[in-house]
């Protein structure tokens, strides 16, 4: 019987593409618009997908004509060069947070089936999201803060014998099951926001610091979880020791410095993954660019730097540009984008310029291996959070009596729909305000992503292997192109 039931599941999924969810609520932008009537869908060496600035285009593919040839002009040239090659991709994505997950599902089965699939699957109306990150217990989005071995006051428990997923099982853990049931591929990066409160100095969900006395515990603790999300069938490709390591405010939240990290990872959390014979990546730091010197001092540590896998990044002080300062400093580990918010209510062209720009064009020109934006979900007064928590981040989606797709979902859907895990960056050149970055599919596709940072509309050239193709964008506008 639950083999049964769980077939009738993947044929409802599998069948849901096309469906979106909500009975009155409006239609996703289709990606694949009908030709309006009387025209003819036109002959075309690049497929054209675009996003404006105002909003009257969402992820549209163009019904025009670019054709590659050698008639010169004088527009701005963009030169993709498929022969450099840069770090692969492993993905793009969002942070499935516990509210989200909770939102989604308490959908009605056949809207949230639809959603996923729209958002995880790779058919031709979706957009193929293929990594995610969670949180390992609670973060400020969920309704309130828990771990998964929470102690009375004045209790502990160093071996974990009251170990429990718990409140994840109710809704995290079924979405999940789902997402992995679509993309079996899906990369899943897990962040604790705290430690068990009875691990920490000041025995508090905010801030404190992990006691060096639970720092073995705590590596227990971790594989523990993995070998748990396993047993659910839910792979976790990598963790991070901390969520926003240096800041004590969140609800949850934890101090973990620079030195602790280091030790923890070299003495206990290394060690106990490799005794676990768990081959889950330890990425570090998962913090401001502003401060490049945190993941540069554990990287110093030669023990430490040999369990670690890469360095994971938030956008909310310094530069994108820190990313290469680390890769130069430790060329053989990998950098990752593991976080950004958009502030609600948001705006609508500035967000999706300033992310564009500095995201999916900045964080893998300077060798990211994928860019996650913050929040999939919340309802219309962004809820849920934890007393403390965020109060105005918006997610990709709203989902109230209808679902809403905000600006996060058409940032990343335009990396995600077309750059599938297993694409390399390739060479591009910056040209004026013409933000762009250029990728190579498995498939041997070329994919060129475009933003218009300019004040008024720009034409320009695409030049690849001695030939060029025109194309034209308004200010503010994304392309995405691939031939």
């Amino acid at each position: 019987m639950k083999t049964f039931l769980f077939g009738v599941l993947i044929l409802a999924i599998m069948a849901a593409c096309s469906k979106k969810p909500g009975g009155d609520n409006p239609p996703a932008p289709n990606p694949n618009p009908p030709t309006q009537p009387g025209t003819t869908p036109v002959a075309t060496d690049v497929a054209f997908w675009l996003t404006k600035a105002d909003k009257s285009v969402l992820l549209q593919k163009q019904n025009t004509g670019l054709l590659f040839g050698t008639t010169p002009n004088a527009n701005p040239v963009i030169t993709v060069d498929s022969t450099q090659t840069y770090q692969s991709i492993d993905g793009f994505g969002y942070c499935l947070t516990g509210g989200s997950a909770y939102l989604i599902n308490h959908m009605a089965a056949a809207d949230r089936n639809a959603l996923l699939k729209e958002l995880f699957a790779t058919d031709s109306a979706c957009i193929g999201v293929s990594y995610i990150r969670v949180s390992i217990g609670a973060s400020d989005l969920n309704a309130s803060v828990f771990t998964y071995d929470d102690m009375a006051a004045g209790q502990t428990d160093t071996a974990l014998s009251s170990f429990s997923l718990g409140t994840d099982t109710y809704d995290m853990i079924p979405v999940l099951k789902q997402v992995v049931a679509i993309n079996p591929n899906i990369k899943i990066l897990g962040s604790p926001w705290t430690a068990p409160a009875w691990m920490k100095t000041n025995n508090s969900s905010i801030g404190g610091y992990l006691q060096p006395q639970y720092f073995d515990v705590y590596a227990r603790y971790f594989v523990k979880y993995i070998q748990a999300m396993k047993a659910q069938g839910i792979r976790i490709d990598a963790i991070t020791p901390q969520n926003e390591p240096m800041n004590p405010n969140n609800n949850p939240s934890m101090v973990l410095s620079a030195a602790d990290e280091a030790a923890f990872i070299k003495n206990n959390l290394g060690p106990a993954f490799k005794a676990a014979g768990l081959d889950t990546k330890i990425i570090i730091f998962d913090h401001n660019c502003g401060n490049p010197e945190y993941p540069l001092a554990i990287l110093g540590d030669a023990a430490a730097a040999d369990y670690i896998d890469g360095t994971g990044f938030h956008l909310y002080g310094g530069d994108i540009s820190a990313l290469s300062t680390i890769h130069n400093a430790a060329p053989s580990k990998n950098v990752y984008f593991t976080e950004q918010w958009v502030g609600g209510p948001g705006n609508f062209a500035a967000d999706l310029a300033w992310a564009v720009k500095n995201l999916i064009v900045g964080a893998t020109r300077n060798w990211s291996r994928n860019v996650l934006e913050w929040n999939l979900a919340n309802d219309p007064s962004y809820q849920p959070h934890t007393p403390g928590g965020c109060n105005s981040c918006l997610g990709a989606l709203t989902i109230g009596g209808t679902v809403s797709r905000n600006v996060s979902y058409y940032i990343i859907a335009h990396a995600s729909k077309f750059v599938p895990a297993g694409s390399v960056r390739i060479a591009s050149n910056l040209s004026g305000s013409l933000y762009n970055v250029a990728f190579k599919t498995p498939d041997g596709k070329k994919v060129l992503i475009v933003l218009n940072d300019n004040a008024a509309a720009q034409t320009f050239n695409i030049q690849f292997k001695g030939k060029w193709v025109s194309a034209t964008l308004d200010a503010g506008a994304v392309a995405t192109l691939t031939w």
